[in-house]
């Protein structure tokens, strides 16, 4: 084993820059895919500062190119004085023209919407987990935290039986 995997928490995945935690409380994920993200440098340092919010933020499709919007990076106290950063701005995502094909497809005839889900860092690049997704009905959430509760309640049981 070595160093770095011995110091690393059981279950940590130091990939992960941040989850959409509301995104899969609101939606059906029908696909999930991987998209680049068109950034600036400063944005970069942030997200390696870990400084990101998804909750707001969603997938527009426009001219048959996918943009990310609402997606809150602030800018780091050290960032240069002569960048003038704009935390919200839109950020282009960079997908297979195959992949916006569907995906156009889905959102204009079937009644799907693109949501991030996470974002992530794969081979040192900052990637978006985008999802396909179908919204959920209000009894629909009940029965989902209905449910998580449940399996919460099941394993302390079972935990204190053992």
């Amino acid at each position: 084993m070595s160093k770095k995997a011995g110091k690393r928490k059981a279950g940590h995945d130091s990939a992960t820059i941040a989850v959409n935690r509301k995104a899969r409380f609101e939606y059906f994920i029908e696909e999930r895919m991987e998209a680049g993200l068109v950034l600036h440098g400063w944005e970069v340092k942030s997200l390696r500062a870990g400084r990101i919010n998804l909750t707001e933020a969603y997938v527009l499709l426009r001219n048959g190119e996918a943009y990310l919007i609402g997606c809150n990076i602030p800018p780091l106290p050290t960032a240069s004085t002569h960048v003038n950063p704009d935390p919200t701005r839109t950020r282009k995502l960079l997908l297979h023209r195959s992949e916006l094909a569907k995906l156009v497809g889905a959102t204009e005839q079937r009644g799907y919407t693109i949501v991030p889900l996470d974002m992530h860092w794969s081979r040192g690049n900052a990637k978006v987990g985008i999802g396909l997704a179908k919204g959920k009905k209000q009894h629909d959430k009940r029965a989902d935290k209905k449910e998580r509760d449940w399996q919460r309640e099941k394993s302390r049981l079972l935990k204190h039986q053992a």
